[in-house]
C-alpha cells in the first residue's frame, strides 16, 4: 500500500505564497508520474500539476501556469508544489497522488492539506 502524506497548507492572503510537500512511502518507478490535485468547496477534485519521476518533466493545468511550480527530491522520495500569486479561487484541499501519466490518478490518496486564500 502506498502512503502519501501532504503538508504545508495554511491561511494566506491573496497574492501570497505557500509551498506544499508530499512524502511518499514505497518505491517510485521511472514510469511514475507524481501529481497534485485539489478539491475546492462544493467542487469536484481537479488536476493541478504533475511531474515525471524519471526526468522531471512538468505539466500544469492552465489556471496555475506561471504561478505554481512542481518539483521533486528523489533522495527524500518527496514532491513539492510552490504556489505563488495565490488567488481566492485556489482555496481547496490539496492532494498528491501517484499516477502513470499527467492528469491521471492512482488508487491511493493522502489526507490532503487545506489551503485557504483570503484577506
Amino acid at each position: 500500500v502506498q502512503q502519501l502524506v501532504e503538508s504545508g497548507g495554511g491561511l494566506v492572503q491573496p497574492g501570497g505564497s505557500l509551498t506544499l510537500s508530499c512524502s511518499v512511502s514505497g518505491r517510485l518507478y521511472t514510469s511514475s508520474v507524481m501529481g497534485w490535485f485539489r478539491q475546492g468547496p462544493g467542487k469536484e477534485r481537479e488536476y493541478v500539476a504533475a511531474i515525471r519521476w524519471s526526468n522531471g518533466l512538468t505539466y500544469y493545468t492552465d489556471s496555475v501556469k506561471g504561478r505554481f511550480t512542481i518539483s521533486k527530491d528523489k533522495d527524500k522520495n518527496a514532491v513539492y508544489l510552490q504556489m505563488n500569486s495565490l488567488k481566492p479561487e485556489d482555496t481547496a484541499v490539496y492532494y498528491c497522488n501517484k499516477g502513470t501519466s499527467p492528469g491521471t490518478s492512482g488508487p491511493f490518496w493522502g489526507q490532503g492539506t487545506q489551503v485557504t486564500v483570503s484577506s
